[in-house]
């Protein structure tokens, strides 16, 4: 196989790309979220969808089994070639979606990149837009990436919001898939506060099809708003590429997850923070302040409690399985208890 090395790029980026090249696959080295020594694959098909579960499961068969049957010879080796242009046709992809006239001038921005994927593609979008930017977390070195920084640090965003009095901020994850905001006020807004006033902006516009698919750790709060909304509401299991096929699935155009990983699917395959970042600023550009367009639903308290077990296999025990029915009923439909085993959950992820 031929391969084109992109350089630093956020994780959509790298799907929208394999999409209009018409390469067989993509492939993101990255952490995501986490520090740089969890890195690993993300796997992009020539849709730029991710692959299967199923699929990738093939791969590390073939992976664990000896496979020097299956290599090239070296007068068959591809060649690889580094795509210089990849941020800036990315940003191009990006600004197709809005119309031509969109721009930010007079919005202030601070925009943390988590020393990530996007520390070029973010501060350049915005810029070329207009809009007078603050870009932190710009200096990654392959060790510093999420720490101390990025939407798993939102501290970092909601002070720099504050020291240069922005309009609005916005934390990216490593790989820029992921996106929590803060508005002028230093407030933190998570994903299912930008779910929540992009679904109801979108169902305004006409917009929405179908309705919104969130996660298991969805807020209580936004499925009772969106129900209050008219908007249908469909809970996955946690992980973007749960919730994009569900949205296939279901022929819905929108979902996400509390984490910040939202999927607009008229425009993207997976999770894309400067994608959603647009579509936020696009409903501030008359004027309109964050503090207004955002906390527009209560939220729910929602305590989450890692217990430590021996054995794994109690969830499936008949006494907490009674244990949790009792406390749901104890509720009366007022809130949700998960009970989950997050390393069985973890491998599947």
């Amino acid at each position: 196989m031929h391969v084109y090395t992109l350089g630093p790029l956020p994780t959509n980026g790298l799907a929208m790309l394999t999409k209009v090249m018409k390469a067989n696959m993509g492939i993101m080295i990255t952490a995501s979220h986490n520090p740089f020594n969890d890195n690993g694959l993300k796997l992009f098909g020539p849709d730029g969808l991710k692959l299967s579960n199923k699929i990738e499961k093939k791969i590390e068969n073939l992976i664990d089994k000896k496979i020097h049957k299956k290599l090239s010879k070296p007068i068959e080796l591809g060649r690889v070639k580094r795509l210089e242009t990849a941020n800036e046709d990315y940003i191009k992809i990006l600004k197709k979606n809005f119309p031509k006239n969109f721009n930010l001038k007079g919005l202030r921005v601070v925009i943390d990149c988590a020393n990530g994927a996007g520390y070029k593609a973010g501060p350049e979008l915005l810029r070329s837009l207009g809009a007078k930017v603050i870009a932190i977390g710009i200096k990654p070195n392959g060790l510093n990436i999420n720490k101390n920084c990025g939407s798993t640090f939102p501290n970092y965003i909601k002070h720099a919001v504050k020291k240069y009095r922005a309009h609005i901020g916005i934390s990216l994850d490593g790989d820029a898939d992921r996106i929590i905001m803060c508005d002028e006020n230093a407030n933190i807004i998570d994903g299912d506060q930008i779910i929540a006033a992009l679904a109801v902006r979108w169902k305004n516009k006409k917009m929405l099809k179908g309705g919104v698919v969130g996660t298991l750790m969805s807020n209580y709060g936004l499925e009772k708003f969106l129900k209050l909304q008219k908007i249908n509401f469909v809970r996955e299991n946690v992980g973007d590429r749960y919730v994009k096929e569900k949205m296939q699935k279901k022929k819905f155009n929108f979902g996400g997850e509390q984490s910040g990983h939202i999927i607009i699917g008229k425009f993207a395959t997976t999770g894309d923070g400067l994608l959603v970042a647009l579509e936020v600023l696009f409903s501030l550009r008359k004027g309109n302040k964050a503090s207004n367009f955002f906390n527009i639903f209560q939220k729910t308290p929602q305590i989450l409690e890692n217990i430590e077990v021996k054995d794994q296999s109690i969830i499936n025990s008949i006494e907490v399985k009674n244990s949790i029915k009792d406390a749901t009923k104890l509720m009366n439909g007022q809130g949700r208890i998960l009970v989950r085993n997050f390393l069985a959950f973890y491998r599947n992820y």
